[in-house]
């Protein structure tokens, strides 16, 4: 970085988010819409956790992921709809410049880690279906446990690298952000508008994208084996079974990887500056909000379960 752009670099003390800018009256409305949305996330991401927990029938690795990935969703809701929430009902709208900065990282690493969950997910239903045979004594307790931690783990070491390099970056002046939440995009913008930053934006380009492209095609051609397999299963009830499972895993993939791609592939390129918001608002607050109903809704031990959660015969 240069000498000046050191100078300049601690300029900026607070963002504005405008998130979704519009009359009172319509910002009430959303604040409404969002926080009904945003209870509903919790109580289903939060009752699927509490059915794996308390029913021992789905103490199983698929379910203890299903668990893992439920308590993530609702990590994930909460790095960035309680502030929108907030922005709502202000009028200021400002986040600090270490608020802005701290939810960059916890939204970026628990995204990290749904790439990664989703890729294990995708590894145990491989296991399963393609190796039933290998599937025990593989895919044991201990070893689940491992690719749980394993997630965990580097999901939140993978984007300390981009966020190091934004917090170096400088901020001379302009702090509006035009979006909800502090996202990567709309930063790596601000801090162009000063000087120029090609390297960091290469790099944050590129480590978004080898982790989206890497995970979504490992992902894709596991479960181009696990139907392949499916499509040989001698038994209907078998195969209808296998089908249903993995459809509803491959719903889930495509709600949330066609909303990331479309944003963070090329993250700085200013690309349709106006739509990233809502592709961003699609992957982070709509897909948890969807991932309960479709988990759950073609998984009949998930329904059972629930209903003895909740109590209803």
């Amino acid at each position: 970085m240069t000498s000046e752009a050191r100078n300049i670099s601690h300029t900026v003390s607070e963002f504005i988010l405008l998130g979704f800018p519009c009359r009172w009256e319509i910002q009430f409305l959303l604040f409404s819409i969002f926080f009904v949305t945003y209870i509903l996330t919790l109580l289903g991401n939060m009752a699927i956790v509490c059915a794996v927990r308390w029913d021992r029938r789905l103490h199983t690795p698929m379910y203890i992921l299903l668990a893992n990935f439920s308590f993530l969703e609702i990590c994930y809701v909460n790095s960035d709809v309680p502030n929108m929430l907030a922005n709502f009902l202000s009028h200021t709208k400002t986040i600090s410049f270490a608020r802005c900065l701290l939810q960059l990282y916890f939204f970026f690493s628990l995204g990290t880690t749904e790439c990664l969950f989703l890729s294990i997910m995708a590894y145990d239903r491989f296991l399963a279906i393609c190796h039933p045979l290998h599937y025990p004594t593989v895919m044991t307790i201990k070893f689940c446990c491992s690719l749980v931690i394993f997630c965990w783990v580097y999901g939140f070491l993978w984007f300390l690298i981009p966020v190091i390099l934004v917090t170096q970056l400088p901020f001379c002046g302009p702090n509006v952000i035009d979006d909800f939440l502090c996202d990567l995009g709309p930063l790596l913008a601000l801090a162009s508008a000063c000087v120029p930053i090609p390297g960091t934006v290469l790099i944050c380009g590129t480590m978004s994208s080898l982790l989206i492209f890497a995970t979504f095609f490992y992902i894709i051609g596991s479960y181009t084996l696990v139907l392949r397999a499916v499509v040989q299963v001698p038994s209907i009830a078998g195969r209808k079974k296998a089908f249903s499972t993995c459809s509803s895993h491959l719903a889930v993939v495509f709600l949330f990887y066609g909303s990331v791609m479309m944003t963070y592939v090329s993250p700085g390129s200013g690309q349709a500056e106006g739509m990233q918001k809502f592709t961003t608002l699609f992957y982070s607050v709509l897909t948890p909000f969807f991932n309960p109903m479709i988990y759950s809704l073609r998984n009949k031990e998930m329904k059972d379960a629930l209903k003895k959660v909740l109590g209803v015969s």
